[in-house]
């Protein structure tokens, strides 16, 4: 992706972010009532806490004033994948130190000068936790973007990852309704994963259509897998399932405290799914079986060598009889 390109997804992004500020400026004091109505007591016990915890930031120092500093640990994937609701776990507990948002996106930053990088402006986004034995943060992008670990390992070649796999056929699809509710891309969902996908080979490993219209490409885990074991050991990485953090959340949670090395969360933590909202977008398109099958042919070996390489019993994911024909 060109510095032009990069600049113009930022400008795209800001452009939606002040769009939804002015529909929420323009809602009347009932809608607002009715918004706030629609709330349940643990949404609005979420909100308390995130409130809290962001006026604790706030008054924490940055990490860029301390020598040494490094993050130890990145939610690098996957898009779609959960990596919200994993962050917002994340949060809560008291020795897991996040930086200030949820996706910093710094590691897939085409604009910076990657010969000669500044790791302070980074740094300058983690808050320093007085309770926390490790810092990271959540870009899931990171384990998709081709330079990101490599540029990763040049920063620390000890960070830890841990990465959400879901379906990439259910994933493929998430994505693309997530663009086209942004307005990012106007094709149907059939055409994007077959002809469309030349959008993305056109656009070379850093061009904008890798970023946005990537449906299928980020779906094919076992290259990924390949390419993150050519530069780091199996040890460094945590693979988890959109599934077991959904259905089985504290078995999840056990896995990545003990990979973190941070005690575990209390055996009531209530489970969460974060973004799950109500549909307010009206998608021309559905996921039917016929997609689903051809997806599931394009990715059956891919998912072969991910399965081999990660330890993930994911042969259910090419099961393509639950989808409406």
């Amino acid at each position: 992706m060109t510095a032009t390109d990069e600049a113009g997804l930022k400008a795209a992004k800001k452009a939606r972010k002040e769009e939804r500020r002015k529909q929420r400026q323009q809602l009347t004091p009932e809608e607002r009532r009715k918004r706030r109505g629609e709330l349940t007591p643990e949404q609005i016990k979420k909100r308390a806490f995130r409130k809290q915890r962001n006026a604790e930031r706030q008054a924490l120092p940055r990490a860029d004033e301390h020598a040494g500093f490094k993050a130890g640990f990145l939610v690098a994937g996957v898009q779609k994948g959960g990596t919200s609701t994993l962050h917002a776990y994340l949060e809560q507990h008291r020795q897991i130190g996040l930086g200030g948002s949820k996706e910093l996106h710094f590691f897939d930053d085409e604009t910076l000068d990657w010969d000669a990088p500044d790791y302070r402006r980074y740094h300058r986004s983690f808050p320093v936790y007085p309770e926390a034995t490790i810092s990271g943060e959540c870009t899931p992008v990171y384990f998709f973007w081709p330079p990101s670990l490599e540029r990763i390992h040049a920063y620390s070649p000890d960070v830890r990852f841990i990465v959400v796999f879901r379906n990439p056929i259910d994933r493929a699809f998430s994505q693309w309704a997530m663009a086209y509710a942004r307005r990012e891309d106007t094709q149907l969902f059939d055409d994007a994963i077959r002809g469309g996908r030349q959008r993305v080979a056109d656009a070379g490993e850093t061009g904008h259509s890798q970023r946005v219209h990537s449906y299928v490409e980020r779906g094919f885990y076992g290259a990924q897998m390949r390419r993150f074991l050519s530069l780091y050991p199996r040890a460094q990485i945590l693979p988890l399932t959109s599934e077991e953090l959904f259905k089985d959340h504290r078995s999840a949670l056990a896995k990545v405290t003990e990979f973190l090395g941070v005690s575990p969360y209390p055996a009531d933590l209530e489970a969460q799914h974060v973004n799950r909202k109500k549909k307010r977008v009206e998608y021309p398109s559905v996921l039917t079986r016929t997609d689903a099958a051809l997806l599931a042919d394009v990715y059956r070996d891919d998912l072969a060598e991910f399965q081999a390489l990660s330890g993930l019993d994911v042969s259910a994911w090419l099961n393509t009889e639950r989808y409406p024909e």
